[in-house]
């Protein structure tokens, strides 16, 4: 035997198998030079005892997987390593598991303890990993394993390892359905999770076990709400879809009332003959005949879901706008659909995927709502660049938004199309001509002039699709276009296309009386062609000859004979048939005279007009944005969206009970907490409530998910309480803690702190919350406005002096900005380093402030505080879009003392197009202006006060310094944005 091969542990000696031969690099072509050679080295290096060696072999597995390479016979020497103590050998491990664990179960099984173990590892990404593996394994055995270690997974501290635990359920209810109530009590547990990260996937788990279980939900509803729009992508558009199905069974139609002016809506505008005939006490009783319905008053929580899935319009995944989309358009009120028009139009300019999926959509809205894509009708007008299937939505599109106003457009567009070199396209047109003469009955017999030019093309293709839609349109108004049939008939001899002869057949023998001449003409050529015609063409010539003869039998009785001989022997059975049973309806016969009486009212019924109506009329019984939708056929796992109930069900179900003694030690606490905030000559004014909790008081998950600021108090032992406390604050917009009314109104007055602040999320990395519900606070009648503090300084008047009233500050007008000048505090204030950092930029008075657009006022319940905010010199302008020309020109224009010049170096990561834009958008609201230049960059913008134009030049060359230049009749906002932009762009 050889000897085992020596592997060096120092990088610059001896490779190991594969290494000198493959190379390190898992993205490089060479380790798969031989499936075999590669798999025997690799499995020598996860043998040896070398980290170093196994991370890399791990490494080159992981990439043989992403690259779709089968390395399922690796894993018995896979596994063997799962209980590595090398952290990264053990994390690659766990992700080959995942993969090949339903493959290999029997190698699976044989370390199910070592996976336990696992679940019990201090790093919660094993543990994560651990639980992931053994929910893989698809072994009924090892059910109540899994469930074991799904429920320690739903109480772990890490909001990672509960995310897991909620991957983990859909997957053991698929293995094991008859777990499904304990399954449901674990769910019930994930949803009461605050965490953000948990929230979607414990949706998911909700929707694959137990969708039906609704009341599961009700507890939940306000908080999934604000936490939407801090949800990951994923997690936001199941959370939204399972909210849309919710919201349609616990709050009633919001267009309930304007249903019933739907109904008739001419007769209830204009009236009719019939209404004006029978008087005047017609419409008393008539108004007395509709239903009464109470006023529609929008549930508050309603309002709630469509308020904060609203900012998710500016997604940038299009899935979730897609999914607040067709959320509004199945819950909204018909004045507020229209938002998600812009929304939706934004997304086509996506990939062509995108695009397919949103016109799907847009398609079925404009039949319903055409009046919310008019404004937008260009943005579907067809590029030669898009695919087939995208002109063709997009050309139904135009054709639901055509109208008697937007005609003559749609209809020069459609001009243009027709001489496309795609056929498809082309004959989707010529279907779009069609349907908007059918529908706009002043330009139907334009249409009709521009589709009968059209059999003069030299396409057959063309012409065969405008015979098919000449012969319905003709159906309308055949009496006064006998002519036009007769330019059709003359046609057959040079139309080889089945469908187009055989409409031709049909409309000559339909309005035979219109062309007697022509039509048994036409009758003598097709029997001579009759056996080399299409079968659909054959039984139009049968039906033409039975038609001639009922109504001409003298010059086409022979005739009819001779094609019924031909017809009764053909290989085709329906036309055998078809001749057999013409020959006995038509031809009296001693047993069927009775049934011949009556041929010419089976053959020459008038037939109705034919309506030709958009594919997409009765797709909006699936849920917009749904695959069974976008197929039009139910798939499998699709949920009906439920009808609107008829009356309302019970609101309180939602509501959030705290117990009392809860509130009173809440109270009590805080109480304590706030004495050493102020010295004791502070005494007279009373408790004043804190912004944040002392940080060595709150546990790791509790200091990032829990915030509160909407009534300013926090406490360690009380976030849960305090956050559904305030949850009923944002539902009733009156304060708990005063019960004089008084002081409800002054609770009512101000304005209330941005609820995401109070409840965030958290993540196993720490990160903080943005304000996700702050619109969920706000009442209806105040604007909203959001607040980024940057310091916070207190003023204390000293003891037995009074506080002189503080100077007027115009945070608007930086000609005249100065900070507001400070007193100092005589006795030092106890704050916390966490809460300083949070609110410094602020500044507090114990007197009020003249009333300025930047001012704010806090109230506790014995003191009141008014605010001023400095904003950043960059947010004091609004961006101005112009073109390079009328750049030049204004900035002539601001010349000499009106123009700040700044040289700075630019390192080497600032001089990227893309960065440069970012830093200078970022520190300024400005927009880009066009240039010519490579090197050089412009933005434009105004001030917000008085209009002023603010022009920013960036004269980055690739040697030497970069010059920027700053053109503003505001001397003062020009200095402090060059400083701020040269600051942004030299970090």
């Amino acid at each position: 035997m050889s000897a085992a091969p020596a592997y060096s542990e120092d990088k610059g000696g001896s490779a190991g198998p594969g290494e000198a031969e493959y190379g390190h690099d898992p993205a490089s072509g060479g380790i798969f030079s031989s499936d075999y050679k590669r798999h025997d080295d690799l499995k020598e290096m996860l043998d040896t005892n070398k980290d170093s060696l196994k991370l890399e072999a791990m490494k080159r597995i992981v990439a043989m997987i992403a690259r779709g390479k089968n390395a399922s016979d690796l894993f018995p020497a896979v596994v063997k390593n799962v209980a590595c103590k090398n952290i990264e050998v053990k994390k690659l491990v766990y992700v080959y598991l995942v993969r090949y664990a339903e493959e290999q179960q029997d190698l699976a099984l044989l370390s199910i303890s070592t996976f336990q173990r696992g679940l019990k590892d201090p790093n919660q990404l094993i543990r994560a990993s651990a639980l992931r593996v053994l929910s893989s394994i698809r072994v009924p055995i090892i059910v109540p394993i899994m469930m074991l270690a799904i429920k320690e997974a739903a109480s772990d501290m890490s909001p990672y390892v509960r995310k897991t635990a909620a991957h983990a359920i859909p997957k053991l209810y698929s293995l094991d359905s008859d777990q499904k109530d304990q399954l449901i009590e674990v769910i019930e547990k994930l949803l009461a999770d605050k965490t953000t990260l948990v929230a979607g996937s414990v949706v998911m788990a909700f929707e694959e076990v137990c969708p039906e279980r609704i009341d599961l939900i009700h507890k939940n509803y306000r908080k999934l709400c604000n936490l939407l729009i801090d949800v990951e992508e994923w997690g936001q558009v199941v959370i939204i879809s399972m909210l849309t199905r919710y919201a349609r069974t616990q709050f009633l139609s919001p267009t309930q009332n304007e249903s019933l002016l739907e109904e008739n809506p001419e007769k209830a505008f204009y009236g009719s003959e019939d209404d004006e005939a029978k008087g005047p006490g017609s419409e008393e009783a008539a108004a007395a005949a509709l239903p009464t319905r109470k006023p529609y008053v929008m549930d508050p929580d309603h309002r709630l879901l469509l308020r904060n899935t609203k900012p998710l319009l500016q997604s940038r995944s299009a899935a979730v706008v897609m999914a607040v989309a067709q959320l509004y358009f199945h819950l909204a009120p018909k004045a507020e659909v229209g938002v998600i028009a812009k929304a939706l139009v934004r997304l086509l300019r996506s990939h062509s995927e995108v695009q397919y999926v949103v016109l799907q959509n847009v398609a079925t809205m404009s039949i319903k709502r055409r009046g919310m894509f008019e404004p937008y009708l260009k943005s579907f007008y067809i590029r030669s660049t898009d695919p087939t299937q995208i002109k063709i939505l997009k050309l139904e599109v135009l054709t639901n938004l055509a109208n008697e106003t937007n005609i003559p457009t749609v209809l020069r567009e459609f001009q243009t199309y027709i001489r496309s070199m795609d056929k498809d396209f082309v004959a989707a047109t010529i279907q779009a001509i069609g349907r908007c003469a059918t529908n706009i009955g002043r330009v139907r017999d334009t249409c009709l002039n521009g589709l009968v030019q059209l059999l003069s093309n030299r396409d057959e293709l063309v012409v065969a699709e405008s015979v098919v839609v000449i012969k319905k349109l003709l159906q309308m108004q055949p009496a006064q276009h006998g002519e036009i049939i007769k330019h059709l008939a003359k046609l057959t001899d040079n139309i080889q296309v089945p469908m187009a002869r055989a409409s031709i057949l049909w409309l000559i023998g339909e309005y035979c009386e219109h062309v007697p001449r022509i039509a048994p003409d036409v009758l003598r050529k097709m029997a001579k062609s009759f056996t080399a015609e299409e079968d659909i063409v054959k039984l139009q010539v049968i039906n033409l000859a039975a038609k001639l003869y009922l109504t001409n039998s003298k010059q086409t009785k022979l005739l009819t004979q001779y094609v019924l001989s031909l017809a009764k022997y053909d290989q085709n059975y329906d036309i055998r048939d078809r001749a057999r049973f013409t020959r006995q309806l038509i031809v009296p016969s001693e047993q069927g005279g009775a049934l011949s009486r009556h041929a010419k009212k089976l053959f020459l019924a008038p037939k109705p007009a034919p309506v030709l109506e958009s594919s997409f009329k009765d797709r909006d019984h699936f849920q917009l944005g749904s695959l069974s939708h976008l197929l039009n056929a139910k798939a499998t796992g699709y949920q009906e969206l439920p009808d609107w109930p008829e009356e309302a069900p019970d609101p309180s179900v939602r509501n959030v009970e705290v117990p009392e003694w809860t509130k009173c030690s809440n109270r009590e606490k805080r109480k304590e907490k706030e004495k050493p905030f102020y010295s004791d000559s502070e005494g007279e004014s009373g408790p004043t409530e804190s912004a944040d909790s002392d940080p060595e008081s709150e546990s790791e998950s509790d200091s990032k998910s829990s915030s509160e600021s909407g009534s300013g108090e926090s406490s360690s032992e009380s976030d849960n309480e305090d956050q559904d406390e305030d949850e009923e604050k944002g539902r009733s917009s009156e304060s708990e803690q005063s019960e004089e009314e008084g002081e409800k109104k002054k609770m009512k007055k101000r304005k209330k702190v941005p609820e995401g602040q109070r409840e965030g999320s958290s993540s196993d990395e720490g990160s903080d919350s943005s304000s996700s519900s702050s619109e969920s606070e706000m009442t209806s009648d105040t604007e909203e406005e959001q607040v980024e503090p940057a310091s916070w300084r207190k003023k204390t008047p000293p003891s037995g002096k009074s506080a002189p009233a503080p100077k007027e500050i115009s945070l608007l007008d930086l000609e005249d900005f100065t900070p507001p000048s400070v007193q100092p505090v005589s006795p030092p204030m106890v704050v916390s380093t966490s809460l300083a950092a949070d609110l410094e930029g602020l500044t507090l008075t114990d007197s009020p402030l003249v009333p300025s657009a930047a001012n704010f006022q806090l109230c506790t319940q014995t003191r009141q505080f008014y605010v001023s905010i400095q904003p950043p010199v960059g947010e004091l302008m609004a961006p101005v879009f112009m073109s390079e020309n009328e750049f030049k020109k204004e900035q002539g224009k601001l010349t000499g003392m009106n123009e700040i010049t700044e040289k700075l170096t630019l390192p080497d990561a600032s001089r990227s197009d893309h960065v440069v834009v970012q830093k200078v958008t970022a520190t300024a609201n400005l927009g880009r202006v066009p240039c010519g230049t490579s090197d050089e960059y412009r933005f434009a913008g105004r001030t917000l006060t008085s209009g002023s134009l603010v022009l920013l030049t960036l004269d980055a060359r690739p040697t030497g310094a970069a010059q920027l230049t700053v053109n503003s009749e505001k001397m003062v906002i020009g200095t402090m944005l060059v400083k701020d932009v040269v600051q942004a762009l030299t970090q």
